[in-house]
């Protein structure tokens, strides 16, 4: 979610309801993390894998927050251990990261990244496929140009089931949905959306993360999101290989960063 130009108070529960991904959801989650900026525009993170029960009741906890941009993320683990190192968002060279797919060949993406696997930690494909964001990133000087280079990249030549993404600085936020394989909507929502004066109370059907904020009855915002989370008309999901750009000012910019289907695409996780 970005808040545009001015930091926004916001609250995230990231589990909302104690058996509604029990009941919804085809396997239990293994993680939960949240990502947003301080006043200095430092990022922090606060994540928890989810291996026992204690664990999952922190993962309810409600976090108050206060940034222009903020990502949160639910893990359902394909690749690498139920552990911290693995646990989205990821923080890479003051931008956070997360990831909802699978690409296969790993050894070919280490091989790949060379003196750049420095910036991994964990086992995950998603925080190597942020190193090798990371990395085109430094070399083209450009965050845009930077995703669209790697994700060209992993369509190329990897096995690649999703690689939806979303990245976040202090000012900005990206999203890339490619192939069509998971949804990846977005939502423009004007202040006090859907009638002028509410505040934001959203949350996805499986209830896997909720939001509130009651700045945004007086401030508009961009939400990206795996599926919409409300019943405002205002939702549009992003095709494939779409790439947004949210701005500072709440612009949207949007491109086509791959026009063609994965060389190697893998058709189930």
């Amino acid at each position: 979610m970005s808040g545009g130009e001015r930091r926004v108070k916001a609250t995230f529960w990231l589990l909302e309801a104690p058996d509604s991904l029990a009941q919804q959801s085809r396997k239990d989650p293994d993680g939960t993390g949240i990502g947003w900026f301080d006043a200095g525009g430092h990022p922090r993170v606060a994540k928890q894998p989810i291996a026992a029960f204690e664990d999952e009741e922190f993962a309810r906890e409600a976090r108050e927050l206060e940034s222009r941009t903020f990502v949160a993320h639910v893990r359902y683990a394909t690749t690498g251990a139920i552990e911290p190192k693995n646990t989205h968002p990821f923080e890479q060279r003051g931008r956070l990261f997360a990831h909802n797919g699978v690409i296969g060949d790993l050894e070919r993406l280490e091989h790949e990244l060379g003196d750049d696997m420095a910036l991994v930690h964990g086992d995950t494909d998603s925080e190597r496929l942020f190193a090798l964001v990371t990395r085109e990133i430094d070399r083209q000087g450009d965050v845009t140009a930077g995703i669209v280079a790697a994700a060209r990249w992993v369509a190329r030549e990897l096995p690649v089931y999703a690689i939806n993404l979303i990245l976040i600085t202090a000012d900005g936020l990206w999203a890339l949905r490619y192939p069509d394989a998971h949804d990846l909507w977005i939502h423009q929502r004007g202040a006090g959306r859907p009638h002028g004066s509410r505040h934001l109370d959203a949350s996805s059907a499986a209830g896997r993360i909720r939001v509130r904020s009651g700045d945004l009855a007086h401030e508009g915002c961009v939400i990206v999101a795996s599926e919409p989370m409300d019943e405002d008309p205002g939702w549009r999901l992003l095709g494939s290989g779409e790439l947004v750009h949210v701005g500072g000012a709440l612009d949207v910019a949007s491109t086509i960063a791959i026009d063609e289907a994965p060389a190697h695409r893998l058709l189930r996780t």
